[in-house]
């Protein structure tokens, strides 16, 4: 039976229902949330994303870029059900920022446009979705400006899902233009009004033969997983509406199909049809708990989907309650034992914030003030807490720079800031170098740094220095010096002496550095050898060139003593003059790090990322295909981490935008002739400013 929307009533889901908008840049997720905000009514007219004026995308970052840098989430009603639509970024180097949110909602509507080169930042969406077993919608954007048949472009798209694209609607066509859909489930064609509910109408005779052909391929299709549809089919008996309803919404439920709707965000068509499908056909809460294994309790259940930090509000943890009711001063428990009260419960539409007394299962809210509550933690009101539901994992970062304060006064505020930075964002990374000595700030990309840095100045009043990270080179050398550092003082009373004989070696590489006492016969007392070897250490941080000194080893072999000037001090001294005679007499070597690089690519640009890795110095190790990915290779590479910097920009340039990379140290490998000439010579340059 159906009801009078259009669906059918066995297979309505009620309570509120949780909806992430996913899909590559540009396919349009902030304008269908307008759209879908104007026909609810939460808002009386679309925004529109050029003109800065959308309920998502408020942030100043987001709106000067004209793109998502963070989740936007929005509230509203249809027919007397609640959602919360959470529209995540598309960039690739804000896909953590979508698997946080991802964890707790109940469907993903996936924006797509019939666009080839953007096909492979689909299948990183639906990947994502797929390993997660988040039940989805494909919502093919932007038909008014889509050349070709609907079904040659999910054909273009197939191999990008697991699951089959199963076409819910084809389009209503007259004059050649676009000017509704029909529905295939409901056999009924709607004329599309602009930025206004579509108009039932029959199905003109000339779309008969098409609508009758593409409904049966859809019945096909999810009569895979239905044995007696299947049945119906070969002795040519119509199904029962309800029949195919409760097919299509228990295959999107297990994710065995993906149903293709057709629209026009910008222009508000094919609203009402995707709506009544998450209304009717998508999952609830109850399923959303089945799969996360969230047995049935009284206990409070939350997942955090993402942190922020406001001006006034303080912290804020955008939360989707899993199980149970939440109110002000509930105390919240994490896995780790840390506990602490709601401060305030918010109901967010876009940048603003509306507070409220409590919230239910399935409402999607912020708590306020929660500290512990860190970005998909799983919190509870059950003392003692609960492991994650879902856990997530930020990805590692594959760009970086040094940063520093541009006024020395906001080195506190710069630390307090970039602490703040990186719990919103945990894809962010703030790394001190030991062996450079300076604070990098890396994360997964240009645009992601560069919003980074923006977010520093417009949200914090920190503006701050960048310049590339230095590279930890190392000096070593070849050869064996024998040298003899004395140093001797007198300055009136007690004096100074130390004197040692050295012998220096070059170890293999990779050995590190050893010291080894030779002494016999007490002429270096047993006190002042430590002193020896802390004087070599501490040359050995700071060689000739200014860089560490790697794999040596310095023997102790003889030397002498005062019985009153000597001191630690003066054998540290005398150790430190006998490694400078002994490096200058060695043949001094210079080292760079070695990274071993893993590329992921789709298999059409593995020839350029093998020209971009030659390039660079880089040595080519091979490349196989992707585990699990059809069209995707894994390329191995060895490359300088000097070569490094901007690796990224030229992958995704080669890639649509979708290759990465990950990378660990390797080897320390030699740098000769005029490369390392030049690292000299900016060494040298280096000294003299400082």
């Amino acid at each position: 039976m159906t009801d009078g929307n259009g669906g059918t009533s066995s297979g309505r889901r009620g309570g509120p229902r949780c909806v992430a908008l996913v899909g590559p840049f540009g396919s349009g997720k902030t304008t269908l949330l307008e759209a879908i905000l104007e026909r609810t009514g939460a808002v009386t007219r679309a925004g529109s994303v050029s003109a800065g004026t959308t309920v998502g995308d408020a942030s100043q970052e987001a709106r000067e870029h004209h793109m998502g840098v963070e989740l936007n989430v929005a509230e509203c009603d249809f027919l007397g059900d609640r959602y919360t639509f959470i529209d995540c970024p598309g960039s690739v180097e804000y896909l953590f920022e979508t698997e946080a949110a991802l964890a707790g909602v109940d469907v993903a509507v996936v924006v797509a446009e019939a666009d080839e080169k953007k096909i492979p930042a689909l299948q990183l969406t639906l990947r994502m979705l797929e390993d997660r077993e988040i039940p989805h919608i494909l919502f093919l954007n932007k038909l008014d400006k889509t050349e070709g048949g609907v079904r040659e472009v999910l054909e273009l798209m197939q191999p990008a899902s697991r699951a089959p694209m199963v076409l819910r609607q084809i389009p209503l066509m007259k004059n050649g233009a676009t000017i509704g859909s029909i529905d295939l489930a409901l056999e009924r064609a709607y004329i599309w009004h602009e930025h206004a509910p579509s108009e039932i109408a029959p199905i003109p005779d000339a779309e008969k033969a098409a609508e009758m052909e593409a409904r049966f391929q859809m019945l096909e299709r999810i009569a895979d997983y239905d044995d007696h549809l299947m049945e119906e089919l070969l002795s040519d008996v119509a199904p029962p509406i309800d029949e195919v309803f409760g097919d299509l919404s228990k295959e999107l439920k297990a994710g065995q199909i993906c149903p293709v709707f057709i629209g026009s965000a910008e222009h508000g068509n094919g609203i009402g049809r995707l709506l009544k499908a998450l209304r009717h056909e998508a999952p609830g809460l109850e399923e959303t708990q089945e799969r996360l294994g969230l047995a049935a309790n009284s206990d409070a259940v939350v997942q955090v989907l993402k942190t922020v930090h406001t001006p006034h509000g303080g912290k804020l943890s955008v939360s989707r309650v899993l199980a149970g009711k939440v109110a002000d001063g509930l105390t919240l428990f994490a896995s780790n034992g840390a506990s602490d009260r709601i401060s305030g419960i918010y109901k967010l539409v876009g940048k603003d914030q509306q507070k409220k007394a409590e919230a239910v299962a399935g409402e999607t809210v912020a708590l306020g003030k929660v500290e512990p509550a860190q970005t998909g933690m799983t919190l509870t009101s059950h003392k003692g807490g609960m492991a994650a539901l879902a856990a997530v994992e930020a990805p590692a970062p594959v760009m970086g720079f040094a940063i520093a304060s541009l006024d020395h006064k906001d080195d506190v505020k710069l630390s307090a800031a970039l602490t703040k930075i990186t719990e919103e964002d945990p894809s962010i990374r703030i790394r001190q170098d030991h062996d450079t000595g300076e604070t990098l700030l890396e994360g997964q990309g240009e645009m992601h740094l560069r919003v980074a840095l923006e977010r520093l100045e417009h949200k914090f009043g920190i503006k701050v220095k960048s310049t590339p990270g230095a590279v930890p080179y190392k000096e070593s050398a070849h050869g064996h010096a024998a040298v003899r550092g004395r140093h001797k003082k007198q300055s009136g009373g007690h004096g100074q002496f130390g004197d040692v004989a050295l012998e220096v070696n070059a170890g293999e590489r990779g050995s590190g550095f050893v010291f080894v006492d030779k002494i016999t016969g007490g002429v270096v007392p047993r006190q002042y050898i430590p002193a020896v070897e802390e004087g070599v250490r501490e040359f050995l941080e700071k060689g000739l060139h200014g860089f560490p000194v790697v794999d040596l080893q310095v023997s102790l072999t003889d030397g002498s003593y005062h019985t009153v000037d000597s001191s630690d001090m003066a054998f540290k001294t005398a150790a430190q003059i006998g490694m400078r005679e002994a490096m200058a007499k060695l043949h001094s070597v210079l080292l760079e790090p070695i990274l071993r690089v893993s590329i992921t690519t789709p298999s059409d640009a593995t020839a350029r990322i093998n020209q971009i890795v030659s390039g660079r110095r880089g040595q080519l190790l091979g490349y196989d295909g992707r585990p699990g990915w059809p069209g995707w290779d894994v390329v191995e590479a060895l490359m300088p981490q000097a070569e490094m910097e901007h690796l990224i920009i030229d992958i995704r340039s080669a890639t649509q935008g979708v290759g990465t990379f990950t990378q660990a140290f390797d080897n320390l490998a030699e740098v000769a002739g005029h490369l390392a000439q030049k690292v000299l010579e900016r060494a040298k340059a280096a000294q003299s400013a400082a």
